[in-house]
């Protein structure tokens, strides 16, 4: 026997009722490595179905990180230098202050100060970690910011539904920061109705928007600059502004 002889069909059975004999299986062998990438081999009609398939899976694998879950598998890098870390570290602390400040008329408000006095604490020893626990530390601060959205989002509306604050709390530990920017969302929308009611807080709620823009700006620079120093104490300043502003609803 020969090689070529198991990918030709037998004459044998040629003309038997019943049996129809094909020249090759109708599958198709797909292989994807590590970085996502696909080659693919097709016979057939599946091949059609299959790549489909590989390319939901190739824009799944590359989403941005705001849809992934927070593991603390992965490697996180430290400050680039002890003042960067010094810097991260106090930038921190004002956090801890505004939550000592915050209005604590209710029971809702009093857990959102005290959620900005987590933020402030777990801000701070995360940038201050070194080696395996740092990447511990990391999940705890983003979970710390997400909990503080959701608890201003409960102190500033009562009537927010039950199952956004359920899917709230069984997210938040895997996804901490699309949490955040669900509750900031209705945070914004709250601030700007009540803005436009009361002269009063159009001042605050001008900071507020600068504070944003600039903060998301220094976010989004801290991600695609991360060798460039003191990027991320600069958000953190223009989050505690924000984050102040917002407190003057609260009163």
């Amino acid at each position: 026997m020969n090689p070529e002889s198991g990918s030709k069909p037998s004459k044998a059975l040629n003309g038997v009722h019943g049996v129809h004999l094909v020249s090759h299986l109708p599958f198709s062998f797909q292989e994807i490595n590590q970085n996502g990438d696909f080659s693919e081999s097709t016979s057939g009609a599946s091949g059609i179905g299959s790549n489909r398939r590989l390319i939901v899976q190739k824009v799944w694998h590359q989403r941005p990180d705001c849809l992934r879950p927070i593991r603390c598998c992965h490697n996180v890098s430290g400050d680039k230098s002890i003042a960067e870390t010094i810097a991260n570290v106090l930038t921190s602390l004002p956090f801890i202050a505004l939550g000592l400040q915050a209005p604590r008329k209710n029971v809702n408000c009093r857990i959102y100060a005290n959620s900005l006095i987590g933020v402030g604490v777990a801000s701070s020893f995360y940038h201050a970690s070194r080696g395996r626990l740092r990447k511990y530390l990391r999940w705890a601060d983003y979970t710390m910011i997400a909990t503080a959205t959701v608890c201003l989002s409960r102190a500033l509306r009562n009537e927010n539904p039950k199952l956004l604050m359920a899917a709230s709390a069984f997210v938040l530990p895997i996804q901490p920061l699309m949490v955040s920017a669900v509750h900031t969302g209705m945070m914004e929308v709250v601030f700007a109705k009540r803005a436009f009611e009361d002269p009063d807080l159009r001042m605050a709620h001008n900071v507020h928007k600068m504070s944003s823009l600039l903060g998301g700006a220094l976010f989004i620079a801290d991600d695609l600059l991360p060798q460039t120093p003191f990027l991320h104490a600069g958000w953190h300043l223009a989050a505690a502004l924000g984050v102040g502003t917002c407190n003057k609803l609260l009163h």
